[in-house]
């Protein structure tokens, strides 16, 4: 009997012993895990945090970058800048212009249209300004009471606006006479409007001719280039091409201010040739 009971007690303590151990591994092991948790959540976190740093500014540098391309107006050369002044500043559409130009002159149609600046149509008036300035003697009779005078308006609006842009066009009688028509593209106003004096007999009966010939009309050619490229119309022009075809010639200027010539057979609208200038 006295040699069982040191074995029993033995194995107790054994037994407890390793169940206090046991123990004691199952608290360690849940430290460690939840350290490593923290450890792995933080650095992920501060993952995302670095990532996000990063992306943001790129975000906001990209726009501005691409914004500042398309706008900026180093790029653009100094044809197209004046061609963006020039229509920026129009308000009167070139159909409205002719409409305007056709009225001054009895029966009379449009051969030929252009929008100017105030200068350049200054430079231009070699009809309708000399009637004011250049003396009384060549347009003394004929041009102040022919066309401008009597048409009221035109006197009275004397000059366009300062610095606005003018439409430009030349009007045909029926007999083949030509008439010059300045009109304001801003108020629609006409500002002077004279017959072409210097015009021989043969010159009038190849107008009349042209005029005769062209079975469509300058609205309408317009409307035929403007349906191969959108844009602004600037300039009509009835005159042959190089094979001796009647056509309306055409100016066209796009978004990108660039300017697009196309030829209009004035007998079937349609397009014969086109041309873009990129300056």
């Amino acid at each position: 009997m006295t040699c069982d009971s040191p074995s029993k007690n033995t194995g107790f303590l054994r037994a407890h012993r390793v169940r206090a151990a046991g123990v004691a591994c199952v608290v360690v092991a849940a430290a460690l895990l939840t350290g490593c948790g923290q450890d792995s959540g933080s650095t992920s976190a501060s993952t995302k945090t670095s990532e996000a740093a990063r992306a943001v500014p790129e975000g906001t540098q990209s726009p501005s970058a691409t914004g500042s391309e398309s706008a900026s107006p180093g790029q653009m050369t100094e044809d197209q800048k004046e061609r963006k002044e020039l229509i920026s500043a129009t308000k009167v559409t070139y159909d409205k212009a002719i409409t305007t130009a056709e009225g001054e002159v009895k029966g009379g149609k449009l051969v030929e249209l252009e929008l100017m600046s105030a200068k350049d149509a200054a430079d231009d008036s070699e009809s309708p300004s000399p009637s004011p300035t250049g003396s009384p003697s060549p347009t003394g009779s004929p041009s102040p009471t022919g066309s401008p005078s009597p048409t009221g308006s035109p006197s009275p609006t004397g000059s366009a606006a300062a610095g606005a842009p003018q439409w430009v066009a030349t009007v045909a009688a029926k007999t083949g006479t030509k008439h010059k028509v300045h009109i304001d593209a801003v108020s629609g106003k006409v500002v002077s409007s004279s017959e072409d004096t210097d015009q021989s007999t043969s010159d009038k009966a190849k107008t009349a001719k042209r005029v005769t010939q062209a079975k469509q009309t300058a609205q309408q050619a317009a409307k035929a280039a403007t349906a191969k490229q959108q844009g602004t119309v600037t300039a009509l022009d009835l005159d042959d091409d190089d094979q001796g075809t009647l056509v309306w010639k055409t100016d066209v200027v796009t978004k990108d201010w660039k300017k697009t010539t196309f030829d209009i057979d004035a007998s079937n609208g349609s397009v014969t040739h086109q041309e873009t200038d990129n300056d």
